[in-house]
């Protein structure tokens, strides 16, 4: 049952790996709260579907500031 929930979560390495950009970058991002995360002590566990959401919403703002 529980193994399926990590396939779902991403950490930070993979979150930056799968928007192509660094560590740093995808701290600055969770950290503003512009992703939907939770942290666990210190380690930021992010939802894939939260990547998906955010994508799209960056990509219709790009596409509204053009």
């Amino acid at each position: 049952m529980y193994e399926s929930f990590s396939e779902e979560i991403l950490t930070v390495e993979e979150f930056a790996e799968l928007l192509y950009i660094g560590r740093n970058t995808a701290y600055k991002i969770l950290n503003s709260g512009e992703i939907r995360a939770f942290k666990i002590g210190k380690s930021w566990k992010i939802p894939k579907d939260a990547v998906s959401e955010y994508i799209l919403r960056k990509s219709r703002r790009n596409l509204t500031d053009n």
